[in-house]
């Protein structure tokens, strides 16, 4: 086995033995017993001659590439989130030509692709003297641009909105003028504050079970034009409370990164399908544990989980939103991109002994499939840190 001398917390170099990989299933059969997204990161173009903090270039075949791998896991693709680090350096322009392109290779993949699309008001800065309806003309830009593109719609959280609304009836006005004229219901995502600070008090209020009343109205309102909720507010007790007065019709998807696994198998009254940024980094084994819950194995669909939740609180800790760091990391050890830079120079936003962490949890949950490659990626980054060996 491969070894190498990783970092530790007392900022020593200890020398770490790496296991074996785990074999996780690639064919799917019959179909996954929830629906899977899983929010998949972008590829920067490290060779673009450009300031790496204020332009981005984007590898768009290696982009493409990963997202027939996450479709030939079984695993749907939800497109232009923030994992893509929309909002963190890239731009709308960039964001509708990734689902462009990725609704158009979706329709060329063999079998089942599934594919849903962000869609925001991020074109437009924050700003409270904005006005409600200049927020709905910008929502309803981003609306008929993906779906001229073929896209099914993810309605994000909105930046402009959370600073200018002066009431929850905004939030209301805004989501049910939306939602009235979408093609296909959508699904809503709730991110919140600890994944985005500009998000503080979304719903109106701050405090996350009030603000729950307002988006259950709106739910409850415009059911017909919603497929479910996303809710990213890395809280189970929550979301089960929110699952359970959901409509008629209208699914949960979970978006918490500590507790997915109790969360998508459920409980007696009910479940969570998935729209997962961990799902980026863990790909193989969420397929897999979604095929044994698929033939009713729940000690094997829990047992490939559960090393996968400490790597997932760790790439997910405080600050939140630096995450997508992780993901691409992951994407590097594995093989999936050459480099590891980021658009934004994201790549810096974690620092070597968080990574090295990341690492070690990564193998112990069995996810580095080429130790060899994984351990010489790793030294690689080693060496640019002045270690060597």
């Amino acid at each position: 086995m491969s070894q190498l001398n990783l970092p530790t917390p007392e900022g020593d170099l200890t020398p770490y033995v790496m296991s074996a990989p785990r074999n996780f299933s690639h064919e799917v059969v019959g179909g996954l017993p929830r629906i899977a997204y899983s929010a998949v990161h972008v590829v920067n173009d490290p060779l673009a001659d450009n300031d790496p903090w204020l332009d981005m270039s984007i590898d768009w075949d290696t982009t493409i590439d990963y997202r027939r791998h996450i479709w030939s896991l079984g695993l749907g693709v939800a497109e232009a989130m923030d994992t893509a680090q929309r909002g963190m350096g890239m731009n709308w322009k960039a964001s509708l030509e990734l689902i462009q392109r990725s609704v158009a290779a979706s329709k060329d993949f063999e079998g089942d692709a599934l594919v849903a699309c962000g869609v925001g008001t991020d074109h437009i800065a924050p700003d409270p003297s904005l006005s409600i309806d200049d927020i709905i003309r910008a929502y309803e830009e981003q609306v008929e641009a993906v779906e001229a593109a073929g896209g099914r719609i993810i309605l994000m959280a909105s930046r402009a909105l959370a600073a200018a609304a002066k009431s929850p009836d905004d939030y209301v006005r805004v989501y049910s003028r939306i939602l009235s004229q979408l093609k296909e219901p959508a699904i809503l995502h709730w991110l919140g504050e600890m994944f985005d600070p500009a998000l503080a008090g979304y719903w109106g209020n701050d405090d996350h079970l009030v603000a729950m009343d307002t988006c259950l109205e709106v739910l409850h309102a415009n059911a017909a034009k919603v497929d479910g909720i996303k809710v990213s507010l890395l809280d189970d007790v929550k979301e089960i409370n929110m699952r359970r007065r959901l409509p008629e019709g209208v699914v949960m998807y979970t978006g918490d990164d500590f507790n997915y696994p109790d969360l998508i198998a459920g409980d007696e009254e009910g479940y969570s399908h998935a729209l997962l940024g961990i799902f980026d980094a863990i790909a193989p084994a969420a397929s897999a544990a979604l095929q044994a819950m698929a033939n009713q194995d729940m000690d094997t669909y829990h047992e490939i989980l559960a090393p996968t939740v400490p790597l997932s609180r760790h790439m997910f800790k405080a600050p939140t939103r630096f995450y997508k760091t992780g993901v691409v990391f992951m994407a590097y050890l594995n093989g999936h991109q050459k480099h590891f830079t980021m658009v934004g120079g994201q790549e810096s936003a974690r620092s070597l002994q968080h990574l090295a962490e990341l690492f070690r949890l990564a193998d112990k949950a069995g996810l580095l499939a080429n130790p060899d490659m994984a351990a010489q990626r790793m030294k690689a980054l080693l060496a640019v840190h002045g270690i060597e060996g």
